[in-house]
């Protein structure tokens, strides 16, 4: 039975992929960024990721992807399709790769952290936004690294524990050739992304992370950003800082518990 749910999941995952891959590029005037963010969440989400990107991002008549894309909670989402295409990929790849080596799981969790948050971090982040933050990528390293931090944390939180349950229930769902693994990944990403809604909201209101843009032809990038606060205190700072480091404990405690049981 559990075949039969993911070959339907997966085919109508494709469908998906080929619907968005058309529309990001013909319809929809989004940042190249954010395309290959949506068109990677796609593929990791299925048509729940299809699903966010027709209420969010997708321009609904021509001339109003601006407007669309402006409310704080669609910015959100896409700062969230941002982090989560990055740090899933970075995820996905160290565990298929270290799925053919015998490691505890303790230092296989740590090297898919590490990973993830690689990816999200040098790549998602500081790499193809560094234009969008004067050209240096230096700079974009140093101005991406806190909400990169605090948003990989929750997506971790919510990772880990689905992927230990899922494969200490579901025999053979190590092997990155099975759709156990890729049932098992679609699953972790979903649950890592609502896990980290929350902090890309408080990110994108306090102007620490960007949402989504509306780039047209012979156009340069336009911010299409809600009204946020220009200073954050260093105590909300810690705060969440604090938070997120506290739901990325309790993601691993509750990998640990099942570890044990």
């Amino acid at each position: 039975m559990l075949e039969g749910i993911l070959i339907l999941w997966f085919i109508l995952t494709g469908l998906s992929l080929i619907y968005i891959t058309y529309d990001l590029i013909w319809v929809t005037p989004e940042a190249p960024v954010m395309k290959a963010g949506w068109w990677l969440v796609t593929l990791y989400t299925g048509p729940i990721g299809l699903f966010l990107y027709l209420l969010t991002c997708k321009e609904p008549m021509p001339e109003t992807h601006e407007a669309f894309i402006a409310p704080l909670w669609k910015q959100s989402i896409g700062s969230e399709v941002h982090c989560l295409a990055g740090d899933a990929t970075g995820i996905i790849l160290a565990a298929a790769i270290l799925a053919f080596f015998e490691i505890s799981p303790s230092l296989e969790i740590f090297i898919e952290y590490v990973a993830g948050f690689a990816s999200g971090l040098l790549i998602f982040q500081s790499l193809f936004m560094k234009k969008m933050m004067g050209g240096n990528y230096f700079q974009a390293l140093k101005t991406t690294f806190y909400p990169e931090w605090l948003s990989m944390n929750m997506i971790m939180g919510g990772m880990i524990p689905t992927m230990v349950i899922w494969s200490l229930l579901i025999p053979g769902s190590r092997d990155p050739v099975s759709l156990r693994f890729w049932g098992m990944m679609s699953l972790a990403s979903i649950i890592g992304g609502i896990a980290a809604y929350p902090m890309n909201h408080w990110l994108v209101k306090k102007g620490l992370k960007h949402g989504m843009t509306t780039i047209r032809k012979g156009e340069t990038v336009t911010m299409a950003h809600h009204e946020m606060a220009s200073k954050v205190s260093r105590k909300e700072l810690t705060t969440k800082l604090l938070l997120s480091l506290l739901g990325l404990g309790v993601g691993v405690a509750i990998a640990a518990i099942a570890y044990l049981f």
